[in-house]
This record gives C-alpha cells, sequence and structure tokens, in this order.
C-alpha cells in the first residue's frame, strides 16, 4: 500500500454510517497509528437519501462492482448483508481483483466463508470479518491471535442481543413472549420480520464461524441445530428462577471424536454463572481451553458504535500488514468434520409437562422415562385450581439425549398428557 489507503463501503445502514463518522473523526489519530492516511474514496447505497453525514468529496454508487471497478480501493467494506445477491458478488469481485475485503457480513461468512478465503488466499488480498460476530467484541481476534497456542475445547455465548433482551425482559417484568417482542421491536432493537433473531438464525450464523476459527474446520452453517425462543412462556422463566437459573439463548460448538457439535437453543444456565447474568442487548463469549483455561468476554453485540469499531479495527490490521489466513490456518488445513449425532449428546434437561390430575399419571411418566434409562433429579408438581391441568417439571440427571427423546414420544401420547411436552436443556459448566 501507498502512503494513502483507500477504502471503499457498500452499504450506508446504521453500521455504514458508523463507520463513515469513526473514519472522519478518527482520521488524524488513524493516520498517527497507523502511519498512513486513511481516505474514503466511495460508497454505495440503493439510494443517495441524507443519512446524517458527510459524504462530501467522496463518490457515490448504487452498484458495489462498478464503484470497485472505478474505485480502485486498497480495501473493499461490505456492509450489504445477505449471504447471496450483491453482497456475495461484489466480495467476490474485490477478492479476485486482489482487493483487501472487510466484512460484517456473518451469513456470508457462515455460508460462503470457506471458499471466499480461498479467493482471498489465491489473489493474496486479506479476508477480515471480526464484525461479523458479537459487534464490538474482539472474539475472533482473541482466538486467531491471543488463544493461538491454546487448545480450544468448548465455545459458548449469548450471540444476539435482540433475543437476550426479550429473555432478560420477559424475566424483569413477567410479560409473555410477544409483549416483550413488540416492545424490542418498539426499541429498535429487533426488526419489523423478527425471524432470524428469534428463530435463532443469526445466533447460527455466528457460532459456525466462532466453531471454523475454533476448531480449524470449514465454516457449516447447514450443520448448525437451530431451535429459536418462539415458544419461550413466563412459567418457563419463573420456574427456571426457582430451579436457580436463568433462561438464555446460547450458541455452543464443541470438537468431539464424534464430530462437530454445533447447536443453537434455549438454555438453563446455572445463576452462578456469568453468562447467566449478560442481561438486555449484551452479548458475551466464554471460551474453555489448554491452558489458559476458561475466559469470558461480553460486551455491546450490535449497533452503528459497536459494531463499527469492528470494522475499523479489521481495516487498521490490514494496513499493518496482518493478513493472515482468515480462519486462523490456509483453507487447505481447515478440515470438513461431520456433524456429531444429536442422539448421542450427554447432558440434564429441564422438561415441563401438563397432565391431568389423576391417580397414577406421574408413575406412568416415570415408568417411560425409567424404561429408557432416563434418570430424575427433580420433579416438581404444582398445583392448579380443582378440574385444571396441572404443570408437572421433571429435571433429569445426565442422559443420552436420544433416550430422552424416545421416552418423551412414548410420553406425549398418554391420555393423560395434555400438551407437547417442553424440553429446555441445562447449560453445564
Amino acid at each position: 500500500m501507498n502512503d494513502v489507503t483507500k477504502v471503499a463501503i457498500a452499504g450506508l445502514g446504521t453500521v455504514g454510517v458508523g463507520v463513515v463518522k469513526m473514519l472522519h473523526a478518527k482520521s488524524a489519530e488513524l493516520g498517527a497509528k497507523l502511519g498512513k492516511k486513511v481516505a474514503l474514496v466511495g460508497v454505495c447505497a440503493r439510494s443517495s437519501k441524507d443519512r446524517g453525514v458527510d459524504l462530501s468529496g467522496v463518490e457515490f454508487f448504487t452498484d458495489a462492482q462498478e464503484m470497485i471497478r472505478t474505485c480502485a480501493p486498497d480495501i473493499f467494506v461490505e456492509l450489504i448483508g445477505g449471504s447471496e445477491g450483491p453482497a456475495l458478488e461484489a466480495v467476490t469481485h474485490a477478492l479476485q481483483s486482489g482487493i483487501h475485503v472487510v466484512t460484517a457480513n456473518k451469513a456470508l461468512i457462515a455460508v460462503h466463508g470457506a471458499e471466499l478465503a480461498r479467493l482471498a488466499e489465491t489473489s493474496g488480498a486479506g479476508l477480515r470479518f471480526e464484525a461479523a460476530v458479537a459487534g464490538g467484541i474482539p472474539i475472533i481476534k482473541a482466538l486467531q491471535e491471543g488463544l493461538i497456542g491454546n487448545q480450544v475445547i468448548r465455545v459458548a455465548g449469548i450471540l444476539n442481543g435482540t433475543c437476550n433482551y426479550i429473555l432478560s425482559a420477559m424475566d424483569k417484568t413477567g410479560d409473555e413472549f410477544q409483549v416483550m417482542l413488540g416492545k424490542a421491536q418498539a426499541l429498535g432493537y429487533a426488526e419489523a420480520d423478527p425471524t432470524f433473531d428469534v428463530d435463532g438464525i443469526d445466533a447460527a450464523h455466528k457460532i459456525a464461524i466462532l466453531a471454523s476459527c475454533a476448531f480449524g474446520t470449514i465454516p457449516r452453517f447447514d450443520q448448525v441445530d437451530i431451535e429459536g425462543i418462539r415458544g419461550v412462556t413466563s412459567d418457563d422463566i419463573n420456574y427456571a428462577r426457582e430451579l436457580g437459573y436463568r433462561l438464555k439463548l446460547l450458541g455452543i460448538a464443541r470438537r468431539n471424536p464424534a464430530g462437530l457439535e454445533q447447536r443453537v437453543h434455549l438454555a438453563m444456565v446455572p445463576e452462578h454463572e456469568p453468562l447467566a447474568n449478560v442481561d438486555g442487548v449484551f452479548n458475551a463469549v466464554m471460551l474453555d481451553a489448554e491452558p489458559v483455561g476458561r475466559i469470558m468476554i461480553d460486551g455491546r453485540g450490535a449497533g452503528e458504535g459497536p459494531t463499527a469499531s469492528a470494522v475499523v479495527a479489521d481495516i487498521a490490521d490490514i494496513i499493518r500488514g496482518m493478513n493472515g489466513p482468515s480462519f486462523g490456518r490456509p483453507v487447505q488445513d481447515l478440515e470438513d468434520v461431520d456433524s456429531a449425532p444429536s442422539d448421542e449428546r450427554m447432558g440434564a434437561y429441564y422438561i415441563r409437562l401438563s397432565v391431568k390430575d389423576e391417580p397414577g399419571v406421574l408413575a406412568a411418566i416415570t415408568h417411560e422415562l425409567a424404561h429408557k434409562s432416563v434418570s430424575l433429579d427433580i420433579v416438581l408438581q404444582k398445583a392448579r385450581d380443582p378440574g385444571a391441568n396441572v404443570p408437572l417439571i421433571l429435571v433429569t440427571h445426565d442422559t443420552r439425549e436420544g433416550n430422552l427423546r424416545e421416552a418423551l414420544g412414548a410420553i406425549a401420547k398418554q391420555p393423560s398428557v395434555a400438551e407437547t411436552p417442553i424440553v429446555i436443556r441445562i447449560f453445564q459448566s
């Protein structure tokens, strides 16, 4: 690079505007720290409407590839979003042209990360994506640099601020999911269509990326087991409290002899665990590694400032020449690991049943569980009005997930069981 590094940005949403503001505000400081001037030469968006940021002297485009061809930037910043279409096309074009790429697009990296990293290696370009996972939390950098001498055993994190806000607010107010989703939308924490957030897809993109960086595997979003939070009720929140847990949507990845375990789901987290006490829109990532042990990093996982901070940090790393392999090792050395069978997972589970208040019900349920070698740690039966169905709360000891599924399949068919059983995994240290 010359004494001036040319940057072009595609996407002028919240994050894109934040990056422009930061490049303007920190121009002199960045120049002093990097020994090079960072010059914004082009921006791309669907319209040229006023976004409250100074774009004087910056060329405007509506087509990202045209911007790349015209401006010939040293670094292309992709903030369009989506795993296909213009984002993929523009990033591919930039990398094929030997232009460095910085992106906050978790879907793009989770789905196409390996092929894009291969393009980067072939052309000598850098591909950086710190901003794609957990906003301003430098977790990718921690995995690839600070923990490079460690063997990561497990990654677990609160990776979606929208879901964490909803669950935290339900816990504090006692309101149901739909009420708190509406409040999250009103506050701008959730989109009008919240599917990606509340159905766990956003967190699944992120855990696929973290798993790749942690375990040296090809990112495989298609192998992530995904469950969202739509089915959570205030009853489950309250029972969790009573049992000494907090409900969180977690992304978890672990390498074991059976393959790579990647999952997103509700979890009962013990109140003494640091993850249990991360509230609101905050994210947190916990790592178990050898020899460092357990570490956790938390902070704001989204928004203009935190995500823009991560984007600018990646720009700075590229200028400094820190353009190593995108996932911590060359693509040819990334393993394509099979997904670990979910039936073989071992763990403890919370089960909520709605049953008829009549003799023999508990005995019939425990018989089916015992038949599948599922033992119980806690049994709670809650009183209800005469004639009403009764909530029955069960907590298991460690058990094989496939055994539990088979037992609950038989239990659900019993005439005394009024609703489909609710099952939530218990997070274990």
